[in-house]
């Protein structure tokens, strides 16, 4: 499935969470599509977008692995249907809108939550979603940039 589709049906999700528990699991969601979504650039993405890629890549899975993982069937797995990447900048566009929104339905737990432990974990998650989405903004640039030299 192509990353767009994939991102909106996570935006979707995120946005019909409602309990702590569904909206981390939806962050969790979020952080490994775009870890998905990093790999496939950095593997067949542009050439200028690659170091970047292997970054949001790496700061992706540091979300993963701070949210804890997951009982997902492999077909609710939305990152395992990524087959293909679409539009470059259309993509990422929208997963650096899904990611800011990751990081504000965090906030809400983490500022909802009287265990010091979940908060924790949110603040991390909310950091590496933040630090993703700056690779995200930077390969944008970086589109921006190629457009304009070729142009």
């Amino acid at each position: 499935m192509e990353a767009v589709r994939l991102i909106v049906a996570s935006r979707r999700a995120l946005a019909g969470t409602g309990e702590a528990p569904e909206v981390m699991e939806e962050a969790w969601q979020a952080h490994a599509l775009a870890q998905a979504i990093g790999s496939r650039f950095a593997v067949s993405g542009p050439p200028e977008l690659r170091g970047e890629a292997l970054g949001l890549t790496e700061l992706a899975g540091r979300g993963c692995g701070v949210l804890g993982a997951h009982a997902l069937d492999v077909s609710a797995l939305r990152a395992a249907r990524l087959t293909e990447l679409g539009d470059a900048r259309e993509a990422l566009v929208c997963l650096g809108c899904l990611l800011g929104e990751v990081g504000i339905a965090l906030v809400g737990i983490a500022c909802a939550s009287d265990d010091q432990a979940t908060y924790w974990q949110c603040m991390e998650a909310i950091d590496a979603a933040d630090e993703s989405r700056d690779r995200v903004l930077e390969m944008l640039r970086r589109l921006t940039v190629q457009d304009k030299a070729a142009g």
